[in-house]
């Protein structure tokens, strides 16, 4: 049996020691600030994400750019060459044209490496939610030594129990990159109040509540937590935050608090998301039923 990697793209926000303790190859998307084009790497070489919320937040404008088709030609190509397979789980495709780049660059390999299996999955997931997928799939791989077609079969299993939800503290941020309607973000805005989101199952940011106030939206998400969380107290909890640490360690602590988790793992937000959702975003990943 043929050995395989697991691939997938930064915007799953995960650590580059994360990304280490689950041997993953991650192809960074890239962003675009003060006239520098620069990646979205796991160890945010290029910029901290402090630095970054702080250039967003002084008023930088910042655009992002998807996998390239080239670029995962390349990176998928050096794997193949090892004799070895790819399972690929990529950033929702209602949110970036990533997936679909990695679904040319395979089709166009299968020609080339008929002998080769190359899997792409719609994680229809983002940001550590996308994290928490991957972190899922590779417990499972090394707990059950599960083939690729076994991985690829489990990790589409289990999409739609992957529950985000989230906050941000300005909708335009959103507006601007066209994940939300302008009408949307005009009522936020007017009314100086903090919209709840969460990812639909196609993968859509799609704005659900209005909290009134910075500490009740954030209580929002520990509330839905409460209403629709699968065993909690089992599950490794993801949380992630655009420069907003203690409020996310005081969420982290919440959750531990209210049921009881063992492990929730807090971490950064990236450019490539964060320019879409901006400082002060904070957000809870949980598996639950409905998504």
């Amino acid at each position: 049996m043929r050995d395989y990697i697991i691939m997938t793209d930064s915007c799953c926000d995960l650590s580059q020691q994360e990304v280490e303790e689950l041997d993953l190859t991650v192809l960074p998307l890239s962003f675009t600030i003060e006239g520098k084009t620069l990646l979205n790497t796991p160890d945010h070489a290029d910029m901290s994400p402090e630095e970054f919320f702080a250039k967003i937040a002084a008023g930088a404008d910042c655009t992002t750019a998807a996998v390239n088709v080239g670029q995962f030609t390349d990176a998928m190509e050096k794997v193949l060459q090892e004799g070895k397979d790819i399972l690929c789980v990529c950033f929702s495709s209602a949110l970036s044209t990533t997936y679909q780049s990695a679904c040319i660059a395979a089709e166009d390999l299968r020609e080339k490496y008929p002998e080769a299996k190359i899997l792409v999955i719609d994680s229809l997931s983002a940001s550590r939610g996308q994290g928490m997928l991957l972190y899922r799939a590779v417990r499972e791989r090394r707990e059950k030594n599960l083939t690729i077609d076994e991985l690829d079969a489990y990790v589409r299993s289990i999409i739609q129990s992957q529950c985000h939800w989230f906050i941000v503290d300005d909708l335009n941020h959103l507006k601007r990159g066209g994940r939300v309607s302008a009408a949307a973000a005009f009522l936020g805005t007017m009314l100086s109040i903090k919209p709840v989101l969460h990812v639909d199952e196609e993968g859509r940011l799609i704005p659900m509540e209005k909290a009134k106030g910075r500490a009740k939206s954030i209580r929002a998400l520990l509330e839905h937590m409460k209403a629709t969380a699968i065993e909690p107290e089992k599950q490794v909890i993801f949380i992630s935050h655009g420069d907003a640490p203690e409020e996310a360690e005081g969420l982290a602590q919440m959750v531990r608090d209210t049921f009881g988790c063992k492990e929730v793992r807090v971490g950064n937000i990236g450019p490539v998301i964060g320019a879409h959702s901006g400082p002060g975003t904070i957000a809870l990943f949980f598996v639950g039923s409905p998504r």
